[in-house]
């Protein structure tokens, strides 16, 4: 996106486009667009990984760095430019519909990006959300417990996305994955 970095305003022709490519208002992108010149020091265009560690929201986080992932998903370099930084947020903003809130949780939890959370990939998140306040058996304990509880489908010992999705039936997504923008 051809971005002017000399301009605090959006043209009409890019925030049509990041409107269409989103679920954000425009005013919403606004506010957006002056976040990311904030983070963007070097006027570059663009932002690092590292700098997206910054966002507040993001920063007291504990799976911070497995919710970054997300925002790499598609990109071999280290950085998004702003059409790519709407998109990854989008899924946060009260318009985000329902399944795209749960696919990108479920995509947190994948580690492994095998399309299924196995043991290993629960064992991952769980160690990053408790640290070293539980013991390595009491996380073995609840990751045993999680997937034998969610692995209601094939009983094939990982959970699938539809069996995430069962689990997950009566969860606030709407409210634990909604920043206001």
């Amino acid at each position: 996106m051809g971005l002017s970095w000399s301009s605090s305003q959006l043209e009409k022709d890019e925030m049509d486009e990041l409107v269409g490519l989103s679920s954000f208002t425009p005013d919403q992108i606004h506010r957006l667009y002056s976040r990311f010149r904030q983070i963007d020091k070097q006027r570059t265009g663009s932002i690092a990984a590292a700098d997206l560690i910054a966002i507040p929201e993001l920063a007291m986080n504990p799976l911070a760095f497995r919710v970054i992932a997300q925002f790499q998903v598609s990109m071999p370099e280290a950085s998004i430019n702003f059409k790519q930084f709407v998109a990854a947020l989008s899924v946060f903003s009260a318009g985000a519909r329902r399944e795209q809130k749960l696919a990108f949780a479920f995509n947190v939890y994948d580690v492994d990006g095998d399309g299924l959370i196995g043991a290993s990939d629960l064992r991952t998140v769980l160690k990053l959300m408790v640290g070293k306040s539980i013991s390595d058996e009491e996380v073995r304990v609840l990751v045993d417990q999680t997937i034998a509880d969610a692995d209601t489908v094939d009983r094939d010992g990982s959970i699938s996305f539809d069996e995430f999705k069962r689990a997950l039936f009566s969860a606030d997504l709407e409210k634990s994955l909604t920043i206001e923008f």
